[in-house]
């Protein structure tokens, strides 16, 4: 506990363009925990090179997310927005945490699976180890709560399990964090396939909507949004594509599906994506001009680089050095 508040991580990949699932998803609900938790939000570069990335695009993708999350509305001198690679204990945590973890454990994690499937050239132990990492930048900051999606449920039971066999063994060291689930707009689906989550890596580029694209985009992504051949406005599973451009509608205007249902009674789904596409173009719009504005002010973004690893490198070695010590590493000398 800092300052009297809970502690919250999160973070995302530096790979890919963000997209509006990411945007509604996340990234919005951490505005809005900025005055009730004390939030640390990383770029979450270590974990991108678990699949190859070209390193001038890493570097540029990283910096891009970082301002892209004070574009949203982060604000830096409340939140510690950093880079994981700037704070060195992520990596040691780590290496002590796999040693407490265990292999069969690893084996279950679906994720892994989906991902060596995806990636079976390239089936690499950091693949493996990525969720052993991923308890590391939560434990590291004894983190009481972590916004997840179902899909991350699975990662967080084993930081758990990781925290509660470590403290165990050596005291209470860890905090042993909860989830926290996002309300409304947690889960965006692809406009072409309202089945699958909007995805970033999604190869038919329709599917999403991203942070950056243009208002003419924007709208054109979203007429061409599967729907049926009903025609009728209705927010029910047997209608999935619209019931996802609902979703959407909802939470970039901030209305209930029955108000969004009622509003568009007896018109067709031509009048409805339109009002969709105004209201993503609505949310999108100041977000990039912000982008655009603080890509000018290299200064600025390059100091809360430099003082948010600062303050995230302080919190991160107060639990490391407890760590070391109850594993039984030697103290280090100061320097």
């Amino acid at each position: 506990m800092i300052n009297d508040k809970k502690v919250l991580f999160s973070g995302m990949q530096a790979t890919g363009n963000l997209t509006l699932g990411n945007y509604l998803g996340a990234l919005k609900n951490w505005i809005t925990l900025s005055d009730e938790y004390e939030c640390f939000y990383s770029v979450v570069d270590m974990h991108s090179i678990t699949v190859r990335q070209d390193p001038a695009t890493l570097r540029k993708r990283a910096r891009n997310l970082l301002t892209l999350y004070i574009s949203a509305g982060l604000d830096p001198e409340k939140n510690c927005i950093y880079y994981q690679s700037h704070v060195s204990g992520h990596a040691e945590l780590a290496w002590i945490l796999n040693c407490f973890t265990y292999m069969g454990e690893l084996n279950r994690m679906t994720q892994f699976k989906d991902k060596a499937a995806k990636h079976a050239d390239n089936i690499n132990a950091g693949l493996f180890t990525y969720p052993v990492l991923m308890a590391a930048d939560i434990l590291l900051y004894q983190t009481d709560v972590v916004p997840v999606g179902i899909d991350q449920m699975q990662h967080l039971e084993l930081t758990r399990n990781i925290a509660e066999r470590f403290n165990n063994i050596y005291g209470d060291v860890f905090t042993v964090p909860e989830a926290y689930i996002g309300k409304v707009g947690a889960k965006i689906m692809s406009l072409q396939d309202p089945t699958k989550k909007m995805s970033k890596s999604d190869e038919n580029p329709n599917g999403s909507i991203y942070l950056m694209d243009d208002a003419d985009t924007v709208m054109r992504k979203c007429k061409r949004a599967v729907t049926d051949s009903e025609g009728c406005i209705r927010y029910t599973d047997e209608q999935p594509g619209l019931k996802n451009l609902i979703n959407i509608y909802c939470a970039c205007s901030g209305k209930t599906a029955d108000e969004a249902v009622k509003e568009f009674e007896g018109q067709g789904y031509g009048v409805f994506k339109e009002a969709v596409g105004e209201s993503v173009n609505a949310i999108l719009q100041p977000l990039q001009a912000k982008m655009k504005e603080l890509e000018k002010e290299k200064g600025y973004i390059d100091k809360i680089i430099k003082e948010n690893a600062e303050k995230a490198q302080y919190y991160a070695n107060k639990t490391l050095r407890k760590v070391q010590k109850k594993v039984g590493f030697p103290e280090r000398p100061r320097i």
